[in-house]
């Protein structure tokens, strides 16, 4: 772990001086500059700036701020210049020898307390080390707010921090206050998602963050994600010198970063789209194509292709129906151009949904208008029935054998399947299956054996040749996959026992990172749940309430007041949500869901 930034001053002289500026009254900035060595890796010291900390009555005309450090400096990200309460415009800079000199481009207002931050902005010009920050609090009247709030901004899904997004508090409690004007206070989280909101008024104000893309501090829903508070909050706490949340820390200082307290939590999510449209369509084949919309569950009251019979026509949307896959089920050549008529629900100018019909053209590829000039130029998938048949060791006992098909069938003989297996003395013999077409997706199949897959049995899986037939007219060329359970003695498993079950949940085994899913299961009443063959890491048991119990983690609607659904981690006793699990270990825990998510 390394050692926070105030263990790191190299000499009593540069302590005095640095205090001396830092821990001034009401300020609450304490950067200071770790240790060196062979490598320039100390940050730039700040060593002046104006105005000083609680300044008062601050000229509002042209005004200009400055910070001066101890050697040469350079912007690395001007964004990071933030000012609370934002202006329209964003602050601009300038480079004067070894300050930083900041200014604005309109008035501020009068009688007015500003806070001007610079975290993570400003680098030495040399090696590139980040000056850890600084908050310039200033008032242009005679009075400077206080008080002060804490918090963390953390992704929906993951509970991972958020760095980058913006926090803002509105004295206007109206719904709109956020799609019309700038907030009354605002700050951008760090690399661990916290923020603070120091010197705001002591009022009662409405709590968002966004991530706010085009940097205008307005929100805007088709394109930026959003989190709020349901309630509205009063700050409880003064800004003071000895507030750790009120320093400005390295981020690499995990233990200083996670000790900071937080007061609120915000989980950012993606609105659904109020507006609902056709935004793209393609035609990626001879007899395939695609429509997309921009809200889910599109509402479609019929669809046809000009000149082909509607039998012909084989459509399937995705799970949030908000994409349609289109084929054409006929192997004679297509036209160069098919004409697609789609009548649906669409919004008008007044926001309603209206049936609307769209006629859409829909243009061979040009590589698919290319003749074949030669047998080299012939692939495999213009002669057969492309698919891939795959079985993954340590997920193949609950996930099954997958057989995926490009095009869908319009023959097949599932029946013709040879599921075999050879025994540790390599005897062999044939078991039974049952075969489920996937609910999602037409073109996958599920083939699951009869008995229970033991350990060191070699299980084979083969589709023979010349039995299924898609719409192209093709038949398919036989293939063959093996798999046997993993037996390496170093894995490790996790059973969980979840009691207190009152709902639908979604329970999934996560990696470290948590960008990746080892394995997951749905329930809906008490249950043991084993996560096997487990190689030695730390990981992350997520919990989903799937309240509405479409197998879907709905996101949050900023006007209904509506959060997203609620995602919860297993926390260890010491509060720790990474299980490590060693190699050889057979690991089990408990987890009362109700207590989880009362």
């Amino acid at each position: 772990m390394k050692k926070g930034l105030s263990q790191y001053l190299p000499l009593a002289a540069v302590v005095a001086a640095v205090g001396a500026l830092v821990f001034s009254p009401s300020c609450a900035n304490t950067t200071t500059p770790p240790s060196g060595g062979p490598k320039d890796t100390i940050p730039p010291v700040l060593v002046k700036y104006y105005p000083q900390p609680g300044d008062t009555m601050v000229t509002r005309h042209k005004t200009q701020l400055s910070l001066t450090f101890d050697e040469f400096v350079v912007v690395k990200d001007v964004q990071s210049l933030f000012l609370s309460p934002p202006l329209e415009k964003a602050p601009k800079y300038k480079i004067r020898n070894k300050s930083v000199i900041i200014y604005f481009e309109s008035d501020l207002d009068s009688n007015k307390t500003y806070v001007m931050d610079v975290t993570n902005a400003i680098a030495d010009n040399n090696e590139g080390n980040m000056f850890p920050g600084y908050a310039m609090v200033f008032s242009t009247g005679k009075h400077l707010d206080s008080m002060m709030v804490t918090g963390i901004v953390q992704d929906c899904n993951t509970l991972m921090p958020v760095k980058g997004a913006t926090v803002m508090l509105y004295k206007d409690h109206s719904d709109s206050a956020i799609f019309k004007h700038r907030p009354d206070a605002a700050i951008k989280t760090d690399d661990w998602g916290f923020f603070c909101l120091r010197n705001i008024q002591d009022t009662v104000y409405r709590m968002y963050a966004i991530m706010d893309m085009n940097n205008n501090n307005i929100y805007e829903a088709d394109q930026e994600q959003v989190a709020f508070i349901d309630t509205l909050i009063r700050p409880v706490t003064k800004v003071n010198d000895t507030i750790p949340e009120l320093r400005k820390y390295i981020m690499t200082d995990t233990t200083a970063c996670l000790a900071r307290k937080t007061e609120y939590e915000l989980n950012l999510f993606k609105e659904v789209p109020s507006k609902q449209m056709i935004v793209n369509r393609e035609r990626i084949g001879e007899r395939t194509a695609y429509i997309t919309f921009m809200a889910p569950y599109a509402q479609i009251d019929s669809i046809w292709m000009t000149g082909i019979p509607a039998d012909k026509l084989i459509t399937q949307f995705n799970l949030e129906q908000d994409s349609l896959e289109i084929w054409v089920n006929d192997p004679r050549p297509q036209p160069d151009t098919l004409v697609l008529n789609v009548n649906y629900m669409k919004t008008d100018t007044l926001g309603q949904l209206v049936p609307t019909l769209e006629e859409f053209k829909l243009t061979k590829p040009r590589e698919k208008n290319v003749a074949k000039s030669s047998r080299k130029d012939i692939k495999k998938e213009d002669t057969t029935t492309v698919f891939s048949i795959t079985a993954e060791p340590e997920t193949v006992e609950q996930y099954g054998f997958l057989i995926e098909f490009k095009f869908p069938l319009v023959e097949s003989a599932f029946d013709s399947l040879e599921f075999r297996y050879l025994n540790p003395k390599q005897q062999e013999f044939t078991d039974t299956y049952t075969v489920v077409q996937d609910s999602l997706n037409l073109r996958k199949y599920v083939v699951r054996p009869t008995s229970k897959l033991l350990p060191g049995y070699e299980y084979f899986l083969k589709v023979p040749h010349h039995k299924f037939k898609d719409i192209n007219g093709f038949y398919n060329d036989s293939s063959e996959v093996k798999v046997t359970l993993p037996n390496d003695d170093k894995l490790s498993s996790l059973t969980l026992t979840l009691s207190n079950v009152d709902n639908k949940y979604i329970i999934d085994l996560l990696n470290e990172k948590r960008d990746k899913t080892i394995r997951s299961f749905t329930i809906e009443q008490d249950a043991t749940l084993l996560f096997p063959y487990i190689t030695a890491g730390k990981y992350s048991i997520r919990i989903t309430e799937d309240l509405n119990r479409n197998g879907l983690v709905d996101t949050g609607n900023l006007l209904e007041h509506k959060q997203p659904e609620k995602v919860k981690f297993y926390k260890l006793d010491d509060g720790n949500t990474l299980i490590d699990i060693p190699e050889m270990t057979e690991l089990e825990q408990s987890i009362d869901v109700g207590e989880l998510f009362k």
